[in-house]
């Protein structure tokens, strides 16, 4: 299926298979650049070229992409990816609770545009501002009118990171952890939400009380370079005050703090969904192998399979039932079909069962495939 589907049925070469076998990749694990590449060995003959697949992401993501939008959230986060033997920088992490590998993912909507292995040893936004200072001119250059909002937790609210961002243009939406300076700037919004919440509960049924927002003026003691917006969500309930803090770039006139907080901030929750496609719908967390740059090339894999499946979620499901669905329901429904291969003189035969659920979605997945430029 692979040979029908890249035109490689048979080989070019009477002593090479017409595709790569498993041998071959893993040869490519193994000469992590073309430096590599000995003459003396005759195994390693392929190498990996690491910016050129960085690059490919970002390229790919133009190719994918609409025309230029208004505006485009660069969402970033950071995951756990369970090891299992004696790899390469595994190490214990006292936040997930086990050895394992922490990637860095960087999304621009649904479109996946960096991957980074990284040792779990590390700090969270370890390499971060190097990935944005490398993805973000590339889209400022494409997309110059288009407005870029970088997006993530706590973790990311850096001064480094906001201030590269305020130099270049770019507009951020970050959490911010609280601190006992913020809470007491916002004790007035606590003593308001009290008495909402009590009045709540003088009526039968109890009411729920709203959520309270108010925009804050405020700087660190000594890591920031200077005084920036930050959103307080204060909501009140039989537990008490709850605070969520957000620094942004945006002005209090062109987003109010409840938009702010609602409608730029928490949307970036959907990230975890990409990030479960990922790992587990594309198994990136198959990092078995002992040296670290193998690990970063199966992520490689895992990458480009999650730039073909988005691109086929998005150019070719797009007004049919599976528009939306996770890419682990697509493969299940739509690609991990069973069926019959005759292979003849003159044709290829593959032939589905008549009773497929899905046959229409298929016929009309490969129509669009067809109609695609530079399919070939």
């Amino acid at each position: 299926m692979f040979g029908i589907a890249v035109g490689k049925l048979e080989s070019q070469h009477p002593r090479c298979a017409p595709l790569a076998g498993k041998s071959t990749l893993n040869r490519l694990e193994q000469a992590k650049s073309p430096k590599d590449i000995s003459s003396q060995d005759r195994y390693l003959r392929v190498a990996v070229k690491s910016q050129a697949i960085e690059q490919l992401l970002i390229d790919l993501f133009f190719d994918l992409s609409a025309p230029a939008p208004k505006s485009i959230f660069i969402d970033m986060d950071v995951t756990d990816d369970p090891v299992h033997g004696q790899q390469e920088q595994a190490f214990f992490n006292g936040y997930y609770d086990h050895e394992c590998y922490a990637p860095l993912l960087i999304f621009g909507e649904h479109h996946l545009l960096a991957a980074k292995l990284r040792p779990s040893n590390v700090d969270p936004a370890a390499g971060a501002l190097e990935e944005l200072q490398r993805i973000i001119p590339q889209i400022q250059q494409r997309w110059s009118n288009t407005q870029i909002i970088v997006r993530g937790d706590s973790a990311y609210a850096r001064n480094e990171i906001m201030s590269w961002c305020e130099e270049q243009g770019v507009d951020y939406v970050l959490g911010f952890p609280g601190n006992e300076r913020l809470q007491r700037m916002t004790c007035e919004l606590e003593g308001k939400a009290q008495v909402e919440f009590e009045r709540c509960q003088t009526v039968q049924p109890p009411l729920r009380s709203t959520a309270w927002f108010r925009s804050l003026h405020y700087r660190t003691l000594d890591s920031w370079s200077r005084y920036r917006r930050v959103v307080c969500k204060l909501t009140y309930d039989t537990g008490g005050a709850k605070r969520r803090y957000v620094v942004t770039s945006l002005p209090a006139h062109q987003v109010i703090p409840s938009s702010l907080y609602t409608d730029y901030y928490c949307p970036r929750g959907d990230m975890e969904n990409r990030i479960k496609e990922h790992q587990l719908d594309l198994f990136s967390d198959r990092t078995s192998a002992h040296v670290f740059d193998s690990n970063q090339l199966r992520l490689w894999f895992s990458s480009v399979a999650y730039v073909l499946m988005q691109a086929l979620r998005q150019h070719c499901l797009s007004q049919t039932e599976l528009a939306t669905s996770q890419l682990g329901s697509i493969r299940l429904k739509l690609l991990k079909l069973g069926a019959q291969v005759r292979i003849s003189v003159r044709r290829v035969l593959i032939a589905i069962s008549s009773a497929c659920p899905f046959q229409t979605i298929f016929a009309t997945v490969y129509r669009k495939l067809q109609s695609l430029p530079n399919t070939s």
